[in-house]
């Protein structure tokens, strides 16, 4: 029976990642290392809290005495754990530092003493910064312009240090945006989305001609599952599904999903440093064999359906009423 410590798990990505293992694998067990900082929802599991194979540790990576003896445990280490928002890393830098690169460093000390089957790093595109035409390819140097990109590259090449000089089984996976059920709304898509159910205002910055490539979670899930058993240690991979779509195209989808007037567009001041265009090459990961499964029309249906079907969910985390009750039960910060 493989076992998984998966941290971050409470988060966006990583709860989805727990889904698509119990989804997948009967006789997975699972342990989420989560610190439950402000976007990590343990509502997110609540339908597989009970399951005998699943177990929730509250704690942070950055604390060896919490991390050692989980790793020690588990055959496949998942790093999901981390500071991901650029706005926020632009106010708030040294979180990320600390969460995002040390983070990663205990993780990979306690998996270099204790050994694991596989270490999967989770970066990000982010970290090859912005390109006006082609994609980037895993070989292409790194140039992240945010503290946040900044300190993802930091922990993606650590890792990569480990597997050299180490031999830890490493593999580091760097993805396009990601969208879809569970994500916190500070993020453009469940932001707004759940704006727009609300007619309330989109805030668009700049012109809103940045360009992302976006990719459904639960695509990016089994990518990261396909690296698992098929990609070869110390490699990178980049992950992406062929969507790029700028912020305007973005938000006209939702308004017409939605049947809301464009008049609830409103342009805001550009944030610094706002990379023009992301786009990665995936002709690496799809030489093994992995393409996504989602086309984009259709995940943004199930993604837009599922915040118009879970506006509890969203709405206790705007209204501030989950982050108050999370700060009481689980002494959480942010």
């Amino acid at each position: 029976m493989a076992k998984f410590l998966v941290t971050g798990g409470a988060g966006f990505i990583g709860s989805n990642f727990i889904h698509y293992l119990f989804g997948k694998y009967p006789d997975v067990e699972v342990i989420n290392l989560d610190k439950l900082t402000y976007a990590g929802n343990l509502e997110n599991l609540k339908n597989i809290e009970n399951n005998p194979g699943y177990r929730f540790v509250k704690g942070d990576i950055c604390d060896a005495e919490i991390v050692e003896p989980l790793v020690k445990e588990a055959d496949f280490v998942v790093n999901f754990a981390a500071e991901s928002h650029v706005d926020r890393s632009i106010g708030e830098p040294d979180d990320f530092i600390k969460t995002d690169i040390f983070g990663t460093f205990v993780l990979l000390e306690a998996a270099r003493k204790y050994g694991v089957k596989k270490f999967i790093q989770i970066s990000t595109d982010e970290v090859y910064g912005s390109i006006e035409d082609g994609s980037f390819r895993e070989t292409d140097a790194l140039m992240p312009s945010s503290p946040y990109s900044a300190s993802k590259a930091g922990a993606d090449r650590l890792a990569y240090s480990y597997f050299v000089t180490y031999k830890v089984p490493v593999i580091v996976t760097r993805c396009s945006n990601n969208y879809g059920p569970y994500q916190y709304p500070e993020k453009l898509i469940p932001l707004f989305v759940t704006n727009a159910i609300e007619d309330k205002k989109l805030p668009i910055y700049g012109d809103g001609k940045n360009v992302r490539d976006w990719i459904y979670v639960m695509d990016h899930c089994d990518a990261i599952d396909f690296v698992m058993n098929h990609g070869d240690d110390g490699e990178v991979y980049n992950i992406g599904a062929g969507n790029e779509r700028n912020n305007l195209e973005i938000t006209g989808i939702i308004l017409s999903e939605l049947e809301k007037p464009k008049e609830l567009m409103t342009f805001v001041k550009d944030r610094p440093g706002h990379d023009r265009r992301y786009s990665v090459d995936c002709s690496k990961l799809h030489a093994l064999g992995w393409q996504p499964k989602h086309s984009f029309q259709e995940a943004m249906k199930l993604t837009i359906d599922w915040y118009k079907d879970n506006r509890e969910w969203w709405e206790k985390i705007k209204s501030g009423e989950y982050l108050e009750y999370y700060k009481q039960h689980y002494q959480i910060e942010g």
